[in-house]
């Protein structure tokens, strides 16, 4: 898989990497139970004993760009609930596809954890591919996204 994320990021540079923003902000409405892909052993994985998630949503619409990435994750509050992030293109505009087996993890103790993963981003006429990665510092709950 390391291998399809390097020649999917040569092909980016190649194209001259169009930027898309990724915005990660607080659980809203399309963070709700019923987007949550089925079958759920296949959309959603835990990482670090269990204390961080990760999930696809889907809200269905728009039709061109309805998935998201739902991350639940240490800090927690004063109730012991973890933090609840959603991570789209760009505002509330989702991926247009989201290879969610693709998803690969790593730890790096200068960053904390570093998540990959390939999806498809609405362009101007067509669909584009690309590899969106995000790392997680559990110790402030910052989560920094890029896609490449």
């Amino acid at each position: 898989m390391r291998k399809t994320l390097a020649a999917l990021a040569v092909g980016l540079v190649a194209l001259g990497g169009k930027g898309h923003a990724q915005d990660v902000g607080p659980c809203d409405w399309r963070s709700g139970a019923e987007g949550l892909i089925e079958p759920w052993e296949d959309y959603t994985r835990t990482f670090s004993d269990g204390k961080v998630r990760i999930a696809l949503l889907d809200r269905i619409e728009p039709g061109a760009s309805p998935l998201h990435i739902l991350i639940l994750s240490p800090p927690y509050d004063e109730l012991g609930a973890r933090q609840c992030r959603i991570l789209s293109v760009e505002g509330t505009r989702g991926f247009a596809d989201v290879d969610f087996g693709s998803l690969e993890a790593d730890y790096d103790p200068s960053i904390g954890l570093i998540f990959e993963l390939a999806v498809r981003v609405m362009g101007p006429v067509e669909a584009e591919g690309r590899a969106l990665r995000f790392t997680l510092n559990q110790a402030s709950g910052a989560i920094e996204a890029s896609l490449r």
